[in-house]
């Protein structure tokens, strides 16, 4: 098997990052992908960090960032790392042209899809509720027959957000797509993708009030590609139009996940698509390669450098066996926990406290070099991305792009 400069295992934003970082400095990266990742199980938009220790929104994640628990990823990543892996990530998208935006310094306010605002660091346009606040009519357009999106719901939970002063009703499209069963977000993003669909859908809503003071909300459906839906149907309205954040499948999960792969191979990195990472190499603290199963056989796989981006429990790379012992299966690494079965969770899933369980995860020097309990390097050419770091609660924080996109890029860094 032909080495490489670096082996990336795992195909979420970390792995992709790492794996498009590396690849344009010049280093030859082979990527070892076992599923299809996680950006198409969220939105696709890049939490920095949403909530402090307290719970309460963060107005300015650089500041913020100063303030959390030593034991934080961002503490060994460094904020000049994170500024770097933004500005990496902005150029990659505007390039791709499918640009976002936002920065370290504010929160981007995005509608979900029960009409709630969620704060996030970096987004698509097409995802940037922030002038929501400077309408004064806001309709929420439904799609008949699709799943997981209430239209009067989110309408009436954004004139709670937003004040009472503020117009919001909801309208329902028809779409004519037939097949007897109801239609998921990807059903109707493809038929915005054609030119029909276009049409009828800014037939259907000209005959609302489509001035400069109102704003349009819809389901997270304008095109499977880039931004050229999202611009043609605001041009054609005449006014804003914004995407809420919804439930898997993610469409803009899938838009960033497919810009990724196009860079990806441009850039000649090796992608090696259905291989399981069973087992590593390791001598005297140097890992020389990794054993792969593919559907034949196994395979070795070297390089110099190694990034872990498996991520956490849902994805498999961190396991369980039996509880106090959590364990990373592929090079057996140090994993931290919250010991005691009183500290491991809260009563409530969504409650004001991080959860214990969550900070489960490998921590490491300031390079993402695992270290074991002692603080001893264990493996000196590995280095962990993404959600297999320990020390945070992603969900509660909503940090946890944030700290996969930084951690991947600072991985492969040097």
């Amino acid at each position: 098997m032909k080495h490489s400069d670096i082996v990336v295992i795992g195909s979420g934003l970390a792995g992709l990052t790492a794996a498009l970082a590396g690849a344009r400095q010049g280093k030859s990266v082979t990527m070892l992908t076992y599923g299809s990742g996680s950006l198409s199980l969220n939105s696709g938009v890049i939490d920095l960090l949403g909530y402090d220790v307290q719970h309460r929104l963060v107005r300015s994640p650089r500041e913020a960032i100063a303030h959390l628990p030593e034991i934080h990823p961002y503490h060994k990543i460094g904020l000049a790392a994170v500024e770097q892996s933004i500005q990496f990530f902005k150029e990659f998208t505007s390039q791709a042209g499918f640009p976002y935006t936002g920065s370290l310094d504010t929160q981007i306010m995005v509608p979900t899809a029960v009409g709630t605002l969620k704060p996030t660091g970096l987004a698509p346009e097409s995802l940037d509720g922030s002038e929501l606040m400077a309408k004064k009519r806001i309709i929420v357009v439904g799609i008949k027959g699709l799943k997981d999106f209430y239209a009067d719901l989110v309408a009436k939970n954004l004139r709670a957000v937003l004040g009472d002063d503020k117009i919001c009703q909801a309208v329902e499209l028809t779409t004519g797509l037939k097949g007897g069963r109801d239609l998921t977000i990807l059903d109707t993003a493809r038929w915005l993708d054609t030119v029909q669909g276009r049409d009828s859908f800014v037939l259907q809503l000209q005959g609302c009030d489509c001035g400069p003071t109102t704003a349009f909300v819809v389901p997270q459906m304008l095109g499977t590609n880039r931004t050229s839906v999202w611009e043609e149907i605001s041009d054609r309205l005449g006014t804003r139009v914004v995407e809420t954040t919804g439930l898997p499948p993610s469409t803009n999960g899938l838009r960033l996940q497919q810009l990724f792969y196009e860079a990806l191979r441009q850039s000649d990195v090796k992608i090696i698509e259905n291989t399981k990472v069973l087992r590593a190499e390791v001598m005297s603290g140097h890992c020389t390669g990794v054993i792969a199963e593919t559907a034949a056989r196994e395979k070795s796989y070297t390089a110099d450098r190694f990034v872990l981006a498996t991520g956490g429990f849902y994805s498999g790379g961190i396991v369980m066996p039996e509880f106090d012992h959590p364990q990373e299966p592929i090079f057996n690494l140090p994993v931290y926990f919250e010991p005691g079965e009183e500290n491991w969770s809260n009563p409530e899933l969504f409650a004001d406290k991080p959860q214990g369980f969550a900070k489960t995860g490998i921590l490491t020097d300031e390079m993402m070099r695992p270290l074991d309990t002692a603080g001893r390097l264990v493996l000196d050419n590995v280095y962990v991305a993404g959600r297999n770091l320990g020390g945070c609660d992603s969900c509660f924080e909503h940090s946890g792009n944030g700290v996969a996109l930084a951690s991947a890029f600072k991985a492969v860094q040097g």
